[in-house]
This record gives C-alpha cells, structure tokens and sequence, in this order.
C-alpha cells in the first residue's frame, strides 16, 4: 500500500468490506470521494476483492468484473486476517496472517504455512503454478503425504484459485494449474494509519 489516493481508498474500502466480508458499488461509492471504478478495479486486480458474480464456477478467472450499482464484491478469506493484521499492527505481513487463519482452520502445520506459500511463489512464474510444483515443495518441507489437503486448504483461503481456462497449460505439465494472489506475496511494509474508515482517526 502507497499514500497515493486511490491506496487510501482501497484500504479504507479493505476496512469495511473485511468486517463482514463483502462490499457493493453502491456502499464504495459513498466511502470515498475518488471514482469507485478505479478502486474496484484495483482491487480485482490484486484480488483484494473478487466480483460475487461468476460465469461458470467460483474460479477467480470467472469472476465478472462489472464496476456498476448493485454490483457485489468478496474479500478472499486470508485477505480479511491481512486487512485485520494490518489495522492492527500497521504492518502488511503475509506470514502472520497466513498463521492466524491456517491455526484458525485448524491446520496441524499451520505455523509451516508461510514456508510453504513463499517457496511455492518462488516456483511460480507469472503467478502461476502447478499441481506438480506444490507437491515438490511439500515433498521438501516433509508434507508430501498432505498434498491433497494442503491444496484444498490453500484455494479455500485464498492463496490460490484454479486456472480452468488454461488446458494447453495443463495438458502440458499434466496437472493442474492454479493462479496465486498477489497480495499474498506483496513485500511486508508499515501502512500504519490507512485501514481506517471514514470518521476515524
């Protein structure tokens, strides 16, 4: 997060979609003063927030971004423990947030989470990787006997959404695709001050 304005926005948008995990058009238009377009758009992006409207299944890449009234948007669920780390603390920290909700969820390894999602990124390129990169970086941190379940687990944060749109992809690896948040793996940085809603100080 930036101190131009349209990162303001956001994190104030971030504050009060994170509390009930969703937001509309409509309730972003009134939060702040820019154009909601521009932020929505950003968020989307960044996967901050994902349209609740889909065109065949709850894949990211199915997502309909529409920027108009009555639009819904979602906030991934490790996007809320990095909003609520954040508003907290001051500081963006993946790692921590990836802690809290994996020990939340009741993930035996949860404090390996971070480990895991940070060499799978480094495997990645372009945000993408693969059913088979996954395993090989479980196989190292001696979870490969988990793969399934850590993979369910991660898409069900947030971390990670299947790519469906990319067979020659898949019929090339012979796995599965999936694409990474990228807010996940923005750098740790003081945005001490941003989450705030309107009226707070």
């Amino acid at each position: 997060m930036g101190p131009d304005p349209v990162s303001r926005n956001l994190a104030r948008v971030l504050a009060v979609a994170c509390k009930r995990g969703r937001v509309s058009y409509d309730e972003v238009e009134t939060l702040i003063e820019e154009s909601a377009d521009d932020v929505l758009l950003l968020a989307s992006e960044l996967r901050l927030l994902l349209p609740v409207r889909t065109f065949r299944s709850s894949a990211w890449e199915d997502r309909i971004f529409q920027a108009e009234p009555g639009e819904m948007y979602e906030v991934p669920n490790v996007v809320r423990f990095l909003v609520q780390n954040a508003r907290q603390t001051g500081q963006w920290n993946a790692a921590n947030a990836l802690r809290e909700f994996f020990r939340l969820a009741g993930e035996p390894e949860w404090e390996r989470i971070p480990t895991l999602v940070d060499r799978i990124g480094q495997r990645s390129e372009d945000r993408r990787v693969n059913a088979v990169q996954v395993k090989e970086v479980c196989d190292e941190l001696g979870l490969g006997h988990r793969v399934d379940a850590l993979i369910a687990e991660l898409k069900g944060s947030g971390v990670m959404s299947p790519k469906l749109g990319s067979l020659a992809e898949v019929a090339r690896t012979g796995s599965p695709v999936y694409e990474l948040n990228p807010s996940v793996f923005v750098k740790q940085g003081n945005v001490k001050g941003e989450f705030t809603e309107r009226g707070e100080a």
